[in-house]
């Protein structure tokens, strides 16, 4: 009998708290990912790294051997400048001489991978006011992106999305369900070939130093606006057309993010996913509801009468000739 007594009390304290609960497991689901993708990265990487440090260590100390006039400290000292230009973008090297990071269509990409928080980090502004113009630009870019994002994906998806639902719904009698779990992969399929596939394979051809993999891998970073910033397209010193490379590559990451973007709207619309969603959402008390209610019947009802009295004022404008006696009057006048 206790027993009983104490598991409906836990079963009702669950029902109760079933949003507090939810969102603590997905709390604690979310760490626990990150340890586990900590964990896998230091696994796979730290051996790669470790032979890569040894490497360089033998070529430095071979570099010494061979020249004995040099000592440590300069060639610290030098290798220091070259890894701080490096980093800001420009390269020492002969065979990169060539390029430049800021000349127009190199600017033009450099601004739509700011505004679409992408950032590479291959290019980086130099000068001071490079800096805090970049940071003027951003505050207001950032937030126009998103403006003009959301309106281009919410009138986009009513063609892509909604009416194509509705329409074999409505016309062929599927259930609506069914048919936007279909069309969702439809076009999560049409998506990842037109934008993942396709240029993968485009850029593998394109850069010589890339393999399916790798081109796999930029579109994939970018697209999902990660930008690690370790393979970026159109720097190669023999690049052609690179000027207009850079270009299609501009307008490739503005339409493969809006694509994106709808695909990610038209899985969110799937009822499934709204049901799971509202298990972690904090749900509105009842008194707040009853009150939100209450309130706006209470609008409701004003408005209504407000319109009616100003109905009848307006029916006895319209009427000059009504007889406007009292009605003690026309009693009178019935009994004569």
């Amino acid at each position: 009998m206790l027993q009983s007594l104490a598991g409906s009390s836990c079963v009702r304290l669950v029902e109760q708290h079933r949003s507090a609960w939810c969102f603590a497991l997905l709390v604690l689901g979310y760490l626990l990912y990150l340890v586990f993708g900590a964990v896998v990265f230091s696994s796979v990487e730290l051996p790669y790294e470790d032979l890569l440090r040894q490497e360089l260590g033998k070529l430095k100390q071979r570099f010494l051997e061979e020249h004995a006039c040099l000592s440590e400290q300069q060639l610290e000292q030098f290798l220091m400048r070259v890894l701080e230009a490096s980093n800001y973008g420009v390269s020492v090297l002969s065979n990169a001489s060539g390029n430049w990071n800021w000349d127009f269509t190199s600017s033009l990409f450099f601004a739509s991978t700011v505004l679409s928080t992408t950032g590479y980090g291959h290019t980086v502004p130099l000068s001071d006011g490079g800096k805090a113009f970049c940071i003027i630009y951003s505050v207001i870019g950032i937030p126009f992106t998103l403006l003009f994002l959301t309106a281009v994906v919410q009138r986009i998806i009513v063609y892509v999305t909604r009416r194509p639902v509705l329409y074999f719904h409505i016309r062929w009698g599927f259930s609506k369900q069914v048919v936007a779990i279909i069309h969702a992969m439809i076009l999560g399929f049409i998506t990842v070939s037109f934008f993942f596939l396709i240029p993968a394979a485009i850029f593998s051809v394109l850069e010589d130093d890339w393999n399916f993999l790798e081109s796999f891998y930029f579109c994939f970073i970018s697209l999902s606006t990660i930008g690690l910033g370790d393979y970026v397209p159109g720097e190669g010193y023999n690049q052609k057309f690179r000027e207009l490379y850079k270009i299609g590559i501009t307008c490739y990451l503005l339409m493969g993010l809006i694509a994106m973007l709808v695909v990610l709207e038209t899985f969110c619309e799937l009822h499934e996913l709204k049901k799971f969603r509202k298990l972690f959402y904090v749900k509105k008390d009842k008194e707040e509801d009853q009150v939100h209610i209450m309130e706006h019947d209470q609008l409701s009802f004003s408005s209504i009468s407000d319109q009616a009295a100003s109905m009848k004022d307006d029916q006895k404008a319209n009427e000059p000739f009504v007889n406007s006696q009292s009605p003690t009057s026309n009693d009178s006048s019935l009994n004569n």
